[in-house]
């Protein structure tokens, strides 16, 4: 007699902001398929946003019922819990400000498809054309970003890893001007994301071999019991590294991402720089603080060497960097290294590691606001075939809009880390949390994370070096006669740099509330 098939249980209340993103992308893709061209992005934009604004409110009211789960939803595939909704509440604030920057004109192409520079791609932008499937694309990467962090197992994972990538590839093309260069970023973004999947995947494939399960309760059950130094096992812990660092942008894995950040169309830049790190980070903390975490004795000496150089290629090469998009792309593998610190302190097991991950979910916060208002600024200054990438143009900035200039000047002093920003009290929640973990363990492991944090000071001074340059550049140099504009800016955008400066401010003045909030997340840490 055959056994009754049991149907899956799914807790719609838990997942409803997930659901809901994706939702409204489904409904973005019908919008594309039966509205007149005319009416779609009337359509669009205000779907996109109360979409986004909805799933913000459901995630709001989860938090205030403060009765997370014990376990995992939609049979053990997605855990919410403190730290997946604190992330998922940042990356919906942050992909809502960076759908503002979107919905400005002039960011993406009228007609991808046609060749540039061609008659085809100038009778587009002459009858008004445009892409209007961007804003379905934003909600599929959001809700993928969403998934990603939250997964219980690799193979959910892996499927929030490919929704939130794939849209991006097509994004990174759609850029108005430098069209030969936006294509060239989606096709290494494409090669980047292939890398990572590949990696991703089979080292999922060795990790089941090893534990026959992707669960990673499950994998973390396994090691408790099994052989760790099975070659199976460590196989498939480099490899799922290698395809999560790639997402992070660490080194030496960093290859193409500047490339990748400079073509984008500048919101696209802002919202990979931002909401991708984020929900990498998350899922990198749930692959090995969840899964792997009786491993860490292995994988710690690997991952101090990686933050090590990430830290110090982010800050060296941004030294050299003569294009602001390039610089800040830099910027972020640096700040992709401070993160690694705070993934290393794992000293406190029994606590669930709550305060290296409450010092981790602060800085992605601060960091995150940072640099969305940073891309928003570029995208104002502007020359007469567009944005003015090179740094060269910005000299003399201060004198021609002071006000701009100066907020700017404050994103690079937080991204350095200055004291009374956000970004200085972000990168002492986590060298605190890592020389806590040195002073825990002790011994020669504990003296290498006293000097990871020696050496994360240092390549904090060396990004000064160029964030100041950045400054001294605006404010003390002479403007060029045929200098760039300053564009006029959109309601949209003056939002966005709103929002960002009072988050970089009211943080870097009054960073308590921000840590008790971070500090409540990171108590319902990942359900068993």
């Amino acid at each position: 007699m055959n056994a009754a098939i049991e149907a899956p249980t799914i807790e719609y209340g838990l997942l409803a902001p997930l659901l809901l993103v994706f939702g409204a992308a489904v409904i973005g893709v019908l919008v594309e398929a039966f509205a007149p061209r005319y009416l779609r992005k009337s359509i669009h934009v205000p779907l996109t946003l109360l979409s986004l604004a909805g799933a913000f409110a459901l995630v709001l009211v989860q938090v205030m019922k403060g009765d997370l789960p014990t376990t995992a939803a939609a049979m053990g595939a997605v855990a919410v819990d403190g730290p997946s909704l604190f992330i998922w509440g940042v990356i919906l604030v942050l992909s809502f400000v960076c759908v503002l920057l979107i919905n400005d004109e002039g960011h993406f192409v009228a007609s991808a498809a046609a060749v540039p520079g061609s008659a085809d791609e100038e009778e587009a932008e002459s009858v008004g054309g445009g892409h209007t499937e961007v804003y379905p694309l934003v909600l599929f990467a959001v809700g993928g970003m969403m998934l990603f962090p939250a997964a219980h197992d690799l193979l959910t994972m892996f499927v929030g890893l490919e929704v939130m990538s794939l849209p991006l590839y097509l994004l990174c093309g759609l850029a108005r001007r430098r069209r030969l260069l936006s294509q060239e970023a989606s096709m290494k973004y494409f090669l980047l994301g292939a890398f990572s999947s590949a990696f991703f995947l089979y080292g999922m494939a060795m990790i089941y071999g090893y534990a026959g399960t992707v669960s990673l309760p499950g994998i973390n059950r396994a090691l408790a019991a099994g052989v760790l130094l099975d070659p199976l096992l460590l196989i498939g812990m480099a490899l799922l590294g290698v395809g999560l660092l790639f997402k992070i942008g660490a080194a030496p894995f960093q290859a193409w991402k500047p490339d990748v950040y400079q073509g984008a169309p500048t919101p696209v830049t802002a919202l990979m720089a931002s909401g991708t790190l984020v929900a990498a980070v998350g899922a990198l903390l749930r692959v090995f603080w969840v899964g792997l975490g009786n491993l860490d004795w292995e994988w710690r000496p690997v991952m101090w060497a990686v933050a090590a150089l990430t830290m110090l290629v982010g800050a060296i090469l941004a030294i050299t960097q003569t294009d602001i998009k390039r610089m800040l792309a830099y910027s972020s593998i640096a700040h992709a290294g401070f993160l690694l610190i705070g993934v290393m302190a794992t000293f406190d097991k029994a606590a669930g590691n709550a305060g290296s991950l409450s010092a981790i979910l602060f800085y992605l916060v601060v960091y995150g606001f940072t640099t969305v208002g940073a891309f928003a600024v570029v995208t104002m200054v502007r020359d007469p075939g567009g944005e003015a990438w090179h740094l060269s143009r910005w000299a003399g900035l201060g004198k021609r809009s002071p006000l701009l200039a100066g907020i700017f000047a404050f994103f690079l002093l937080a991204f350095a880390g200055i004291p009374l920003t956000s970004g200085f009290f972000g990168k002492y929640a986590v060298f605190t949390a890592a020389l806590g973990s040195g002073a825990e363990i002790g011994d020669s492991l504990g003296g290498w994370m006293v000097g990871l944090v020696v050496l994360g000071v240092i390549a904090s001074a060396i990004a000064a070096f160029f964030y100041v340059r950045v400054i001294v550049l605006m404010f003390f140099s002479e403007a060029a006669a045929d200098g760039p504009t300053i564009a006029v800016p959109s309601t949209g955008t003056v939002a966005v740099i709103s929002v960002a400066m009072l988050v970089t401010v009211g943080v870097g003045l009054f960073p308590q509330p921000m840590l008790d909030l971070a500090n409540q997340a990171a108590s319902g840490l990942f359900i068993r």
